[in-house]
């Protein structure tokens, strides 16, 4: 009996999170996010992406750490999950290898250093990326303007990239988080797909897994997006499962009724 992959055409498993930066879907306005996010930490200046759940965020990501030189940069990744502010500074000193030990002022104290090192000694423009930033405390959102302050704001050192859900623009926007906004260059967003983005993109995943074509009915496209939206994450797990239902009765081609299953078995 055939295997699913063998079935539909495929060399490796469609639709899964391990996907290469280099085989992105190309969607005018991630490229244009991945552009501006670039811009901003060419000028040495910080940032903030705001984004959905499963809209691509962390794609682009991985996307603009991949295109700043290693010669000339030097990238942090921390994921933010409810830290207190000195915890937080611990996240961060063990992301660039600090020794995460000592007070609060002492921690942001060390951190200063470390960019200003990696800058004056090393050469290299630090990029600290903070991850699931909805998930702040207000007060440990402030953490970013000391860490951001070298000689009285006179110097930008250190690029900060904050993302999120939605949540994250409405913390930015309290009145005593107002300076931390404020150094910000750039704020900004991905949105769900479109329908016919929607459908590019499914015809794009099947075929960089191998495929010449997609596997589904015209209807069931249509489905794959009346049920997901355009959420990428939400589209790659209902046309997987589609792909499955479809593999076990045996068919070639995905229909309407496979995706409407799916949906049963993903979201009951």
């Amino acid at each position: 009996m055939k295997d699913l992959k063998s079935r539909f055409g495929f060399h490796t498993t469609p639709f899964t999170r391990e996907i290469p930066v280099r085989d992105r879907f190309t969607f005018q306005p991630f490229e244009e996010e991945l552009a501006a996010l670039l811009r901003s930490i060419e000028h040495r200046m910080s940032a903030a992406l705001i984004a959905p759940a499963g809209t691509g965020k962390t794609v682009l990501l991985r996307c603009l750490v991949d295109q700043l030189p290693e010669a000339r940069y030097r990238v942090h990744y921390v994921k933010v999950t409810g830290l207190s502010k000195r915890d937080l500074c611990r996240e961060i000193a063990c992301a660039v290898d600090t020794a995460p030990v000592g007070s609060f002022p002492a921690l942001v104290r060390k951190l200063q250093e470390r960019f200003l090192n990696a800058t004056d000694t090393d050469g290299l423009r630090p990029v600290l990326v903070l991850d699931e930033g909805h998930e702040f405390r207000p007060e440990v959102l402030g953490v970013l303007r000391l860490l951001t302050n070298f000689d009285m704001d006179s110097r930008l050192v250190v690029s900060i990239v904050l993302a999120g859900q939605e949540s994250l623009r409405r913390l930015l926007r309290r009145d005593d988080l107002e300076d931390v906004a404020r150094r910000l260059a750039h704020c900004g967003s991905l949105r769900p797909l479109a329908r016919e983005e929607t459908q590019r993109y499914i015809e794009h995943r099947c075929n960089i897994a191998g495929a010449t074509r997609a596997p589904f009915e015209a209807r069931s496209l249509d489905a794959l997006y009346e049920i997901g939206r355009g959420n990428l994450r939400a589209t790659d797990q209902l046309a997987l499962k589609s792909l499955e239902i479809a593999h076990d009765h045996d068919a070639s081609v995905c229909d309407p009724n496979h995706v409407a299953q799916a949906r049963k078995l993903l979201w009951p």
